[in-house]
């Protein structure tokens, strides 16, 4: 026991001195601009009226599931969600996750196997990188929405092919090539797979994803879709056909070996949904993120990104960590990415923008940034 004590012991050091080390920190009264509530789903007067009137439909629901899908814990309300999910985003079926880790997880795990080639965009969601080192296919990495080493890496696969890409990436904000990157898919038979975790409900026609917006939905083999950032709640599905969803059911471990989210947590994904159909969400925050880009200071080394993510890269982690104080300071909740999170010298302020941030908000945070970053 002493040696794992000392192992502990020495990692958070190490840690602790190159100013990496992690911690949780309460709720605080600062503005938001850390969260991943884009459209202020997580807090809603509207949103949560609409789940009460919802929950009266249901006077004897229970508080938990009860078990796994496969044993106690299914529904015709669960099975009736997930083709009311797949009916908004127009595909043929979905499949209900815990949680977009889960989801990876599950479906990375499951569905790539030896012999066959897995190749990803080098800035993919850790969650996907988990899954993927749980199967024993051959992976391989393309340069950061790269098509020329995209294609490169195509041309030396073998077996099934997987293309892993997310439509906007959680730590740039930037959004992938898709339709260069669905017509290499086509042109190589490569099942293209995309986690639109931070484009459901902020882009496409009443958020239904890029995927959607593109026109791509039926050269899509699989997309991932979370519900915990713009439809705040909790959770996560595959979209994908009738066969997929078969198949995670039989092979997902994620899926099959956990205890289903409760009747309430599906209540508040259907409410989410009722919701996000009701209007347009979107204009509003992308006209907050057009106001946020204007008014920042040309000086300071913002990313090119058109998401809620915006970032400032500011290098290394005590100055990025610093920063983020100073921000907080002022009464901001920015928070700063640090090295290993992102690779080392691209450390950075991660700033997430919502449609409950008051284009005073934005504006008074621009003020500071403009004053903070020299």
């Amino acid at each position: 026991m002493k040696s794992t004590q000392k192992f502990i012991s020495e990692n958070l050091a190490h840690r602790s001195e190159n100013n990496s080390l992690r911690s949780l920190k309460a709720e605080s009264n600062l503005i938001d601009f850390c969260s991943n509530d884009y459209l202020g789903f997580a807090k809603s007067g509207d949103l949560k009226i609409i789940f009460e009137q919802e929950l009266k439909k249901y006077p004897k629901y229970s508080m938990g599931s009860g078990g796994s899908r496969l044993l106690a814990g299914n529904s015709l309300f669960a099975e009736e969600l997930e083709q009311e999910i797949a009916n908004f985003h127009q595909s043929e079926a979905s499949l209900l996750f815990n949680s977009g880790y889960d989801a990876n997880i599950g479906i990375f795990s499951a569905l790539p196997q030896r012999g066959d080639t897995i190749i990803t965009d080098e800035y993919i969601h850790a969650s996907i990188i988990d899954g993927v080192r749980l199967n024993h296919a051959t992976r391989y990495v393309f340069k950061h929405n790269d098509m020329e080493s995209l294609e490169q890496k195509l041309k030396i696969a073998k077996g099934r092919i997987f293309i892993v890409v997310e439509s906007i990436y959680s730590m740039d904000g930037d959004k992938a090539p898709l339709k260069e990157i669905a017509s290499l898919a086509q042109k190589f038979d490569a099942a293209l797979i995309v986690d639109e975790a931070h484009a459901t409900g902020i882009f496409g026609e009443f958020g239904k994803g890029i995927v959607h917006k593109l026109g791509l939905c039926d050269q899509v083999f699989a997309r991932i879709i979370t519900f915990g950032k713009a439809l705040g709640t909790h959770g996560a599905a595959v979209l994908g056909n009738n066969d997929l969803r078969s198949f995670l059911i039989n092979f997902s471990r994620s899926f099959i070996y956990t205890t289903s989210a409760s009747f309430l947590s599906h209540l508040a994904i259907k409410s989410a949904y009722l919701h996000l159909d009701e209007k347009d969400h979107q204009s509003a925050l992308h006209e907050r993120i057009r106001h946020f880009r204007q008014n920042i200071d040309s000086t300071i080394k913002l990313l090119d990104s058109q998401s809620a993510i915006q970032i400032i890269l500011l290098p290394g982690n005590r100055e990025a960590r610093e920063a983020a104080l100073k921000i907080q300071e002022a009464g901001f909740d920015v928070r700063a990415i640090l090295s290993p999170s992102v690779a080392q010298g691209t450390e950075r302020l991660r700033i997430c923008l919502h449609n409950h941030n008051s284009m005073e908000d934005i504006s008074n945070l621009c003020i500071s940034l403009n004053q903070i970053i020299r």
